[in-house]
């Protein structure tokens, strides 16, 4: 490999690796049991699966079609869409959860009805902490499975539709099956951004410990008064992103 090249690559490596590394050695690991065992530590993780799972659920709700809208319908503006729906992946979080408030929020655009109709008030809620997950983790969803569904094959719907079956039996027979691995690859990295989601959820849903406290604001908190605590937070975050890594690595890191 040329030197010119070599050199920047190890640079690059040493500066990716290195904060991981220091993580690791700087880990209490005499006192990590204690530290993990804590009720607080549970109660936060205990949300953070829960909350997680539960917006990757919503993601897969309203993700799938939409990324079927915006893979196999043609109309006018679907690019500009398609540039919507994936703000969020670019949009600074905590403008996430301002936009959240001032649409959700007990004044906001659609929220002052929801109190008013419903009596429902999401923000500084558990609910809001899987709307806040959702909006930051649906776009991983949505451009895995619009990729599949545009790399599948349009003749199979084409021949069931003409055999008799509807769109929708069509999509739900034949494509659906056909794009299971994007779906599931989606699905998977929808789950591991709402886990470690932080900046939508502590400016919407606020930092209550048992109630929308996750894993990451347990891990700012805990810096400011216990860093040997934050530091065995953090390598649970750490474990489960390897774990991630781990179940994507034969969509996505390797070669054909």
């Amino acid at each position: 490999m040329p030197l010119p090249l070599l050199l920047p690559a190890v640079v690059g490596l040493v500066f990716l690796l290195l904060p991981l590394a220091a993580l690791l050695v700087r880990a209490p690991w005499s006192s990590l049991p204690e530290q993990l065992t804590s009720t607080e530590v549970w109660d936060a993780l205990r949300l953070s699966l829960v909350c997680a799972t539960a917006a990757t659920a919503v993601s897969l709700v309203l993700g799938v079609p939409l990324a079927w809208l915006l893979a196999r319908a043609d109309f006018p503006g679907r690019g500009l869409v398609r540039a919507l729906v994936t703000l969020p992946l670019v949009l600074p979080p905590v403008v996430g959860g301002v936009a959240l408030l001032l649409s959700l929020g007990r004044n906001g655009v659609v929220g002052q009805w929801l109190d008013a109709w419903f009596g429902v008030t999401l923000p500084f809620s558990t609910a809001g902490v899987v709307i806040a997950e959702a909006f930051v983790a649906m776009p991983f969803l949505v451009i895995s499975v619009e990729g599949t569904l545009r790399a599948a094959d349009p003749r199979f719907e084409e021949a069931a539709m003409t055999l008799g079956a509807s769109r929708f039996t069509a999509f739900r027979r034949v494509t659906l099956p056909l794009i299971m691995p994007g779906i599931a690859a989606g699905a998977v990295l929808a789950w591991a951004r709402a886990l470690g989601e932080f900046g939508a959820t502590i400016t919407f849903a606020g930092n209550f410990p048992g109630r929308t406290q996750t894993m990451p604001l347990a891990v700012y908190l805990a810096l400011q008064n216990d860093p040997a605590a934050a530091v065995a937070l953090s390598l649970v975050l750490l474990a489960v992103s390897i774990a991630v890594l781990a179940g994507l690595r034969d969509r996505w890191m390797t070669v054909s």
